[in-house]
C-alpha cells in the first residue's frame, strides 16, 4: 500500500520500559526520503537526549503509542523542548492495514503519521496531569480507609459490641471516643458517659449495645486498625490540602 505523505518531517517513537527506539522520516528538498534510526535509554539523561534529537530534526509531528505508563516521561521531556507529541491508541495502530513484516514499530508509526493516518488521544496539560496524579492517589487512600472502617466494625461485632445498631456513624466523634474507651477496657457504664446527647437511642439501648466479650486479641486488632484509620485520615487531609 503506497501511502501519500501529508507531513514532510515525522518521528515515530517505540517506547518500552528500558528503551526508546526512534525513527525519523525526513523529506529532503529534492523529494527523496531520509530515514534515521536511533535508540535511547529510559533514564532522565536519555530522555533529554531523545528530546534534543527530536527537536534538532524540526519535526512536523512526533508520534508514540500509549502503552502502559512508559510514554509519560518521554512525553514530558518532549514537552519541555516545545514538542507536543501525538499519543495514539496501540489498538488503532494495529488495525491499519499494509504493514510489512520487516518494518519496525517506530518506522511504522512514522510511516502512518507521515500519511496523516493517526489521530492523537487527548493528553491533559502538565498541571492537570499533576492534579490527576494526586487525585488518583487520594482515591486509593479513601478506598483503603473504607476497607479499614468496615474491618473495625466487623471486629467489634465479632466481640459482641453492637454499636452500629444504635449509632448511625460509628466513626463519628462520639462513637470513636466510645470505641477507644472499650479498647482500653473501660466498663460499659463508664463508656456510656461518652455518648453524645444527640444520639436518638436511649441510654438503655446504648448500654445494651456496649455489652460484649472483647478479648485481648480483639483489643489488639481494634487498636491497630483504629491507628491505621487515623493514619489514613491524616494522609487524606494532606492530599485535600
Amino acid at each position: 500500500m503506497e501511502l501519500q505523505p501529508l507531513f514532510q518531517r515525522v518521528i515515530g517513537l517505540d517506547i518500552h520500559q528500558a528503551q526508546v527506539t526512534a525513527c525519523a522520516m525526513l523529506t529532503e528538498p529534492d523529494g527523496s526520503v531520509t530515514i534515521e534510526r536511533r535508540q535511547f535509554g529510559a533514564f532522565q539523561r536519555d530522555r533529554r537526549k531523545l528530546a534534543q534529537w527530536c527537536a534538532s530534526h524540526r519535526p512536523d509531528t512526533v508520534v508514540m503509542e500509549s502503552t502502559g505508563i512508559y510514554w509519560k516521561s518521554p512525553y514530558a521531556a518532549l514537552e519541555k523542548v516545545g514538542i507536543q507529541a501525538q499519543v495514539v491508541n496501540a489498538r488503532h495502530v494495529k488495525h491499519v492495514p499494509g504493514r510489512k513484516t520487516d518494518v519496525g514499530d517506530a518506522e511504522w508509526l512514522a510511516t502512518l503519521a507521515r500519511a496523516g493516518l493517526l489521530r492523537g488521544s487527548f493528553v491533559p496539560p502538565a498541571q492537570l496531569r499533576e492534579l490527576r496524579l494526586i487525585a488518583r492517589q487520594r482515591q486509593k487512600l479513601v478506598g483503603m480507609l473504607s476497607s479499614e472502617k468496615n474491618r473495625l466494625h466487623k471486629v467489634l461485632t465479632d466481640g459482641g459490641i453492637r454499636l452500629g445498631v444504635v449509632v448511625s456513624d460509628i466513626h463519628g466523634q462520639s462513637a470513636r471516643a466510645m470505641i477507644q474507651a472499650l479498647i482500653q477496657g473501660d466498663s460499659p457504664e463508664s463508656v456510656l458517659r461518652l455518648a453524645s446527647r444527640r444520639l436518638k437511642a436511649s441510654h438503655e439501648e446504648i448500654l445494651d449495645a456496649l455489652q460484649g466479650e472483647l478479648t485481648a486479641s480483639h483489643r489488639f486488632v481494634l487498636t491497630e486498625t483504629l491507628a491505621h484509620i487515623e493514619y489514613l485520615e491524616a494522609r487524606i487531609a494532606l492530599f485535600d490540602a
